[in-house]
C-alpha cells in the first residue's frame, strides 16, 4: 500500500466535499475521536455526521504540512485547514491507524 497516496486521496475526498468517497476510506466501525470538539464518532453514521459538521458546514479545505509515516499501520499528519469559522485559518494533527487499506482509528485536534 502506498500510505502517501491514500492520505493524499483522503484529503482530496475531504476537500472535494464527497461524502461516499471520504467514508470509503473508513471501516464500517471506525473511531473518530476529534479531540478539539471532546467527542469520539462512531461508525460511518457518527463520522458522516462529523464530515458534515466540520468539513461541508464551514467548507474546510485542508493542507497537508506535514507528513510522518511511523510504519505501514500508523501515520502521522500535521494539516493546515481553512475555511469559514471564525479563525480563518488553523492548524490540526491526525493520528491514524490503517489497517487492510482502510482506517480503524483516528485522534484528531487542533493546534493553538
Amino acid at each position: 500500500m502506498n500510505i502517501k497516496a491514500f492520505i493524499n486521496d483522503w484529503i482530496e475526498a475531504g476537500n472535494t466535499f464527497n461524502t461516499a468517497k471520504y467514508l470509503n476510506f473508513y471501516f464500517t466501525d471506525a473511531v473518530l475521536d476529534d479531540l478539539s470538539v471532546g467527542k469520539k464518532f462512531l461508525g460511518h453514521e457518527g463520522i458522516e455526521d462529523y464530515f458534515s459538521s466540520y468539513f461541508i458546514g464551514y467548507n474546510t479545505n485542508t493542507e497537508i504540512v506535514s507528513l510522518d509515516i511511523s510504519d505501514e499501520h500508523h501515520v502521522y499528519l500535521e494539516v493546515k485547514f481553512t475555511g469559514n469559522f471564525p479563525e480563518g485559518e488553523i492548524g490540526g494533527t491526525f493520528e491514524i491507524t490503517i489497517k487492510n487499506n482502510k482506517i480503524s482509528y483516528l485522534k484528531a485536534d487542533l493546534i493553538d
